[in-house]
């Protein structure tokens, strides 16, 4: 595939508020996917392109993006991964516009809340491809036919915020990583048995449909990996299934990375080799468009390897009372992370160097006075955000 450039930036700016506890071992991880690409803001049928969400930053007006800043402000999480944040090259009219004109300002009677470091990258999403991906007889580069579904590069990117500092010269990704690459990949075949991608399409493709990250964090001397990722929803296809197949397969690459015996042939954006070390405090996050119980149209094998992996502690998932009451019928509810009654959402501590103590999902019920804030797609995201509270070992 055409090779995108890796751009990283990394901001450090003015902290608000209290002064951060550098002694403290409690630090509160979440994931928002907050749906801030240009579709979300347009009328329905209109394509947008990169230009929409940096134009509705440039001032603190917008409803939809004051209530996402708001849910955020409540939750007070010290670590942050945004899903469907557009990535913007020039961060002064992207996330650091966020975080100055929406996340600086307080929302309601919530405080403000800051974020003096931040890891924002390109993405796979709206990067043109020359192939016809989607086998429709055109090749449009866009779309479908984009090396991952989008209308211009970076739309339903990603960004991580942090209250500590990023280790700039050990973040990993894996942006370029061929999905060829993976042994015992999962094929996507069409109807007559034969390879739905072309040969050199094949040759070219990545994995992941935005990107995987490792962003190893400093937290008052520990180091914490926060392994990051957005698998590409397993529908809008055909029954070649070729998004299911992507999305089990882009979990299951988190599954080898986390097993040493298993992670040998993966090779990051520098062409360094490996996985991650077995005995390292990890957080893995992000909306992985795939259900652990079962729910849904992905493949769910990977989840469920992933959710049930010997280093992941499990032991409390994050519900709310929102969710049981959205869909009363269904057991699973309390822990669904979406408005269309799927847990689709994860924050997965490891084992090692971690206690959870605490999680949940920010779903009021609909007699809360918070609830207008999640009250449909319009009012902030059609997903909920989700945290946990860690406790970091002294060792």
């Amino acid at each position: 595939m055409t090779k995108f450039s890796n751009t990283l930036f990394l901001s450090s700016i003015l902290s608000l508020g209290a002064a951060l506890d550098m002694s403290a071992t409690e630090v509160t991880f979440a994931t928002f996917n907050v749906s801030m690409e240009a579709q979300n803001y347009l009328p329905q049928g209109k394509l947008g392109d990169g230009t929409v969400l940096p134009s509705l930053l440039r001032n603190d007006e917008q409803p939809q993006i004051k209530n996402i800043a708001h849910i955020i402000q409540i939750a007070q999480p010290d670590v942050l991964l945004l899903n469907e944040f557009d990535y913007i090259s020039n961060p002064e009219h992207g996330i650091k516009a966020f975080i100055r004109n929406y996340l600086n300002k307080p929302q309601g009677t919530a405080p403000a809340i800051d974020y003096p470091y931040f890891y924002y990258s390109t993405v796979n999403t709206g990067q043109p491809s020359p192939y016809d991906l989607d086998n429709d007889g055109q090749i449009t580069g866009i779309g479908a036919d984009a090396w991952g579904f989008g209308f211009y590069p970076g739309q339903y990117g990603m960004v991580l915020l942090s209250k500590y500092p990023i280790d700039n010269a050990k973040v990993r990704t894996f942006q370029h990583f061929k999905w060829k690459d993976m042994p015992g990949f999962m094929p996507t075949k069409k109807d007559d048995g034969s390879a739905w991608y072309s040969s050199e399409a094949w040759a070219e493709f990545p994995l992941s449909s935005k990107s995987h990250w490792d962003v190893p964090l400093n937290i008052n001397g520990k180091t914490v990996h926060v392994l990051v990722s957005h698998p590409t929803p397993p529908v809008f296809d055909g029954p070649e299934n070729r998004n299911g197949i992507r999305n089990h397969d882009e979990i299951r690459f988190w599954v080898d990375y986390l097993t040493p015996a298993h992670s040998a042939y993966i090779y990051d954006d520098n062409g360094v080799k490996g996985g991650l070390d077995n005995t390292a405090r990890f957080v893995l996050m992000g909306d992985q468009n795939s259900s652990v119980d079962g729910e849904g149209d992905a493949i769910h094998a990977a989840i469920k390897t992933l959710y049930n992996h010997p280093r992941i502690n499990n032991s409390q998932p994050p519900q709310s009372k929102g969710g049981a009451e959205h869909t009363p019928d269904n057991p699973n509810a309390a822990h669904h992370t979406a408005g269309w009654r799927m847990r689709a959402d994860y924050v997965l501590p490891s084992k090692a160097g971690i206690t959870l103590k605490d999680s949940g999902v920010f779903w009021p019920v609909k007699a809360d006075p918070l609830y207008p804030l999640v009250g449909s797609r319009g009012a902030s995201s059609d997903h909920r955000l989700v945290w946990v509270k860690l406790e970091l070992s002294a060792d």
